[in-house]
């Protein structure tokens, strides 16, 4: 092993028992502590927003020299309203109910015993993510506020933001007398510190990856740690035959041209043979002007001048940008066909006024929301109620959709006894 791997191998182990002792020290915390800290953390921000843009700038200044696409640096940047959204997310998780310690199910048993369940932390939670770095701020507070120790590895991309939210995070702490090492960003760029990262079972509980198709495949084979996958988002609308036309283009719109370089907005259009004709040149129009590429089936290509022949490739491809695929369906039986061949279980939605198809639809389409007469957009952590969120699960195992304080914990049986022996 050379000098160098040695020495990154070595900084990740320091920071991983670190992470585990500063875990065992957030059980003992209550709500009114952790509130304070991240109270702490959203006056920071504000206080120190000038000089965490400037080392932002730093980043996205060299994205745009490797030509980084304009998607992406629209994830990368650290605007003034994200900057805002970033301290209103911290301030909502501090508004939400602590999860921790809530014992729920009591029961009493033949035996006499009291048996119940309560919630509490994960742990320590890496979490493995590209591009965004206002994720830093939104992980560590949310693992905060469950009483989970973090470690925060952000991508290359983003490292002199990252390392300056850190360094925020770890002021907040120390002034409110928690151990900082709860919440650590990996301070290195080296490939090399997430292959360790992902072998040290003994202190981590649970990773994270949070990022594109390469990312997540890459965590997944090399992890001994349980990983919960934030897949990437191929989502869909279906507009069907029954729907309200002049409600679908707006949320078609808003689904893929609000933010196309995220995770929820829309790659693939689904429309029913039956309104096609009609609808899809209109559609069409409407997203060219907005500037997205279309790209068709046979079907679509001969009903509108503004699509484009699909490649093999495109179908089920997360376009992060503006352009998407376009489908004519016979009906919900192809449509839902379609979907579970190129979905990836994150957002599916459908356009109608049929109760018994919309229902049908939440039913039978697996993903990790399932949405009728909404944008796709909408799937989110702040949308939902749940404050800034860690991640989308696109996996089953514990959670699916958004993860926010509740899906941070996990549950331990609690039993009350009065003397009790087995028989």
């Amino acid at each position: 092993m050379s000098v160098a791997k040695e020495a990154v191998f070595a900084e990740i182990d320091i920071l991983a028992l670190a992470a585990r002792q500063a875990s065992r020290e957030l059980m003992s915390l209550g709500a009114a502590q952790k509130n304070a800290a991240l109270a702490r953390i959203a006056a920071l921000l504000a206080e120190k927003q000038s000089v965490i843009q400037a080392e932002n700038r730093k980043d996205v200044a060299l994205a745009q020299e490797k030509g980084v696409a304009p998607a992406m640096i629209d994830r990368l940047t650290l605007s003034d309203a994200v900057f805002a959204q970033m301290i209103q997310g911290v301030q909502e998780v501090i508004a939400l109910p602590d999860p921790v310690g809530a014992i729920e199910a009591m029961q009493e048993r033949p035996s006499g015993i009291v048996v119940g369940r309560m919630r509490v932390p994960l742990g320590v939670i890496a979490m493995i993510y590209e591009s965004r770095p206002n994720v830093t701020i939104d992980a560590a507070t949310l693992c905060l506020k469950a009483g989970n120790a973090v470690i925060l590895r952000g991508g290359s991309e983003a490292i002199h933001s990252n390392l300056a939210l850190a360094a925020i995070i770890r002021e907040a702490l120390s002034q409110e007398h928690i151990n900082p090492d709860a919440a650590q960003v990996v301070p290195t760029t080296d490939r090399k510190a997430v292959e360790r990262l992902l072998t040290r079972e003994e202190q981590i509980d649970l990773v994270i990856p949070r990022g594109g198709e390469g990312l997540i495949r890459f965590v997944c084979e090399r992890s001994r740690i349980p990983v919960l996958k934030h897949y990437k988002g191929v989502c869909h609308i279906y507009v069907d035959k029954d729907a309200d036309l002049q409600r679908a283009i707006p949320i078609i719109m808003n689904a893929k041209t609000q933010r196309p370089g995220v995770c929820n907005a829309l790659e693939g259009l689904l429309i029913h043979e039956d309104i096609a004709a009609d609808f899809l040149p209109k559609a069409a129009r409407s997203l060219t002007e907005a500037g997205v590429v279309i790209k068709g089936c046979p079907r679509s290509c001969a009903l509108s001048a503004d699509c484009l022949p699909a490649q093999d490739d495109d179908w089920g491809r997360e376009f992060l940008a503006l352009a998407l695929v376009v489908k004519v369906v016979s009906g919900f039986a192809e449509a839902k066909a379609y979907i579970e061949r190129h979905g990836s279980q994150h957002t599916e939605s459908i356009i109608t006024e049929n109760y018994t198809t919309a229902k049908r639809f939440i039913r039978e389409i697996d993903a990790s929301a399932v949405m009728v007469n909404a944008s796709t957009r909408f799937n989110d952590g702040g949308q939902f109620g749940l404050g800034a969120e860690i991640g989308i699960s696109t996996t089953k195992l514990h959670a699916y959709g958004p993860m926010g304080l509740e899906e941070l914990t996990t549950r331990k049986f609690v039993v009350f006894g009065e003397g009790q022996i087995r028989a």
